[in-house]
C-alpha cells in the first residue's frame, strides 16, 4: 500500500497551477517588453528613498477626498464604492499610465456602532487579483466584530490596467516596482483618511502574496501603530521571481536582449543576478520595524510551492515580537481553505492594540 504525503500533494498543486498559469502560451509572461528604460532608473531612486525612514519623513500624506456611491445598504450594513485621484507626486504620477491615476475602493461598513467604537482594515491586492470581491468575501464575515473592510483596486489592475498589458502579466520591471511604490502610497492615504476624517478606533492593513508584502511596507512605514497581517507572503519579491514558481513566468531573454542594448551580451544567470539586485528594493527586512511589532501576524502555509518557510521566518525574525502562524497546505489550497484562519488573524491583530485616547 503506498501512501502519499498530504504536504507534498498541496506542494504539487502549486506545481501544475503555476505550469498552467506561467509556462502555457495563453498569455504573455511577465516583463516581455524589458525593464523599463528610465522608469526604473526612477523607481530604484524613489524606493531606496523609502528606507530607512526618518522620523515624521513624507507623512502626513496628501490628503484624498474619495467621491462615494452606494452599491447596497441594509439596515446593519452598507457597501459604497469610492475613486479618488491618486495621491502619488508629480514623479510617480508621470510614471504610472494614465488608466492608473484614478484610484478605486470599496468600503464595506458595519452600521450599529459609530467609526470611533469600530475598526477597519485596508485589503491589499495579491498578484491577479484585478476585483473587489475576493476581498469582500473575505471580510463580509468580520462585520459582525464590527470591523470594516476597505478594498484598494491596485494600479495596472482592474479598471487601472493600462490598454496593452494582458491579465497581470506586467509589461515590464518598472510597472512591478510602480505597482508598489503607487499601492504604498494610496494605502497610507486611506489609513490616514480612515484616521482623520472617518474617525476610525482602531486600523490594520493585510494583503494575501503580493498584498501581504505591501501591507507588511505600509505598516511598517506608518507613524503609529495598525495591525499588520502578511498572508502567503514572502519578505522579497525576490524569492517569487528569482526563486519560486513565477521564475518559469518570466521573460528572461527579453530582459536579456534588453539589457545587451546598452551593455555587453549578458548571459541569463547574469539577468537573473541583475533581477536580484533590482528586486531587492522590495526587501521587507529593510524597513522600519512596526511600531507595534506584536499586531504583526503573519500566516503562511506549510507546504507552499510559491513562498518558501525559511522567507517567512526572516521577516518574522527582523521584526522581534511578530508572530507567524502555520496552516496546513500550498499556496492554492490555502488561499481557498483558510480565510477562517486570515479572519482570526485579522481579529487578534487588531485586539493587540489600544483604542485611541478620545475614546477613553
Amino acid at each position: 500500500m503506498v501512501t502519499v504525503n498530504l504536504g507534498m500533494l498541496h506542494y504539487i498543486l502549486d506545481h501544475v497551477y503555476g505550469a498552467f498559469m506561467h509556462r502555457t502560451k495563453m498569455s504573455p509572461p511577465f516583463f516581455s517588453r524589458g525593464w523599463g528604460g528610465t522608469k526604473l532608473e526612477l523607481l530604484e531612486r524613489l524606493i531606496s528613498q523609502l528606507f530607512p525612514e526618518v522620523e515624521g519623513q513624507n507623512w502626513p500624506p496628501n490628503l484624498i477626498q474619495p467621491i462615494w456611491r452606494t452599491v447596497w445598504e441594509t439596515k446593519s450594513a452598507c457597501l459604497r464604492e469610492g475613486v479618488f485621484r491618486t495621491p502619488c507626486d508629480e514623479q510617480l504620477l508621470g510614471a504610472l499610465p494614465p488608466e492608473s491615476h484614478n484610484a478605486r475602493v470599496a468600503f464595506l461598513v458595519p452600521k450599529l456602532v459609530p467609526p470611533p467604537k469600530m475598526a477597519c482594515v485596508v485589503h491589499l491586492a495579491g498578484t491577479g487579483d484585478h476585483t473587489f470581491e475576493r476581498r469582500l468575501r473575505l471580510g463580509g464575515p468580520l462585520l459582525k466584530e464590527n470591523i470594516a473592510t476597505m478594498v484598494l483596486e491596485s494600479p495596472f489592475y482592474g479598471q487601472r490596467r493600462p490598454m496593452l498589458q494582458r491579465g497581470a502579466k506586467l509589461l515590464c520591471v518598472s510597472d512591478l516596482l510602480l505597482l508598489g511604490r503607487a499601492t504604498i502610497e494610496e494605502a497610507r492615504s486611506l489609513l490616514h483618511w480612515l484616521d482623520t476624517e472617518a474617525r476610525f478606533g482602531k486600523m490594520g492593513v493585510c494583503g494575501l502574496s503580493m498584498g501581504g508584502v505591501h501591507a507588511a511596507m505600509v505598516g511598517s512605514l506608518h507613524p503609529t501603530p495598525v495591525a499588520t497581517l502578511p498572508f502567503l507572503s514572502p519578505h522579497s519579491a525576490v524569492v517569487a521571481f528569482c526563486e519560486g514558481i513565477l521564475k518559469h513566468g518570466t521573460a528572461w531573454e527579453a530582459l536579456r536582449e534588453d539589457l545587451a542594448v546598452k551593455e555587453a551580451v549578458m548571459t541569463l544567470e547574469e539577468v537573473r543576478e541583475r533581477m536580484r539586485n533590482v528586486l531587492s528594493l522590495t526587501d521587507v527586512t529593510r524597513f522600519p520595524i512596526p511600531k507595534n511589532p506584536n499586531a504583526v501576524i503573519f500566516v503562511a502555509a506549510t507546504d507552499d510551492g510559491y513562498i518558501p518557510k525559511h522567507s517567512v521566518l526572516e521577516l518574522q525574525k527582523a521584526w522581534p515580537g511578530s508572530e507567524v502562524r502555520w496552516v496546513t497546505g500550498g499556496h492554492v489550497s490555502s488561499f481557498l481553505l483558510h480565510n477562517g484562519e486570515f479572519r482570526k488573524a485579522i481579529v487578534d491583530g487588531l485586539d493587540r492594540l489600544e483604542w485611541k485616547e478620545s475614546l477613553l
